[in-house]
């Protein structure tokens, strides 16, 4: 059974990395992975939340920084150093047909997407936290999180399970404490 599922996650990376590629694609997504593209819209969103609920917002800010911190130790340290599972792009059975679209090639395990875990982990958070004030347009932060995780299947750095499993536990870590936070704070 695990045999089959490795099989259809290479199958399902070859889709996505090989035939459904196109120019726009091949710039956006190795762009939209980058930090610098996404620290911005972190930035912008803590000052809102700085802005318009302050005290509270701090708070808010201080328990965000700590999910990221967990989960990113959660994917990088807990999971990816016990379960080495080797990137598509450093896969040497692979290199005939990937398309690496980074300018380097992580050396770090691929299984769990740490890219995934940590956008999950603040995605549900906001969205948990920030849904009185915002309303439905909150739910786009689930949206940002699987644009960069498709970016990392894209560009070849991650296998589709990898990002899975690394937005599932994204979504675990952030649950509880966004439902903590908005019943105990609850951001009007």
């Amino acid at each position: 059974m695990v045999q089959s599922l490795l099989q259809y996650d290479r199958y399902w990376f070859s889709v996505i990395n090989g035939r459904w590629q196109n120019g726009f694609f091949d710039w956006l997504m190795p762009w939209l992975r980058n930090s610098p593209v996404w620290a911005p819209l972190y930035l912008v969103t803590i000052l809102f939340i700085l802005i318009n609920f302050k005290k509270t917002g701090w708070i808010h800010i201080l328990i965000a920084i700590a999910l990221v911190s967990l989960s990113n130790y959660i994917s990088s340290n807990l999971i990816k150093e016990n379960i080495m599972r080797l990137r598509p792009c450093n896969d040497p059975s692979l290199a005939d047909s990937i398309r690496v679209l980074v300018g380097y090639r992580p050396q770090s395990s691929s299984f769990t997407s740490s890219h995934a875990t940590n956008h999950f982990a603040i995605a549900t958070y906001l969205i948990f936290t920030l849904k009185k004030p915002l309303g439905k347009a909150v739910y786009a932060w689930w949206g940002w999180a699987f644009s960069i995780c498709y970016a990392q299947v894209y560009a070849g750095v991650h296998y589709p399970l990898d990002v899975a499993a690394g937005a599932l536990i994204g979504i675990l870590i952030g649950y509880l404490p966004g439902k903590w936070f908005s019943q105990r704070f609850g951001l009007q």
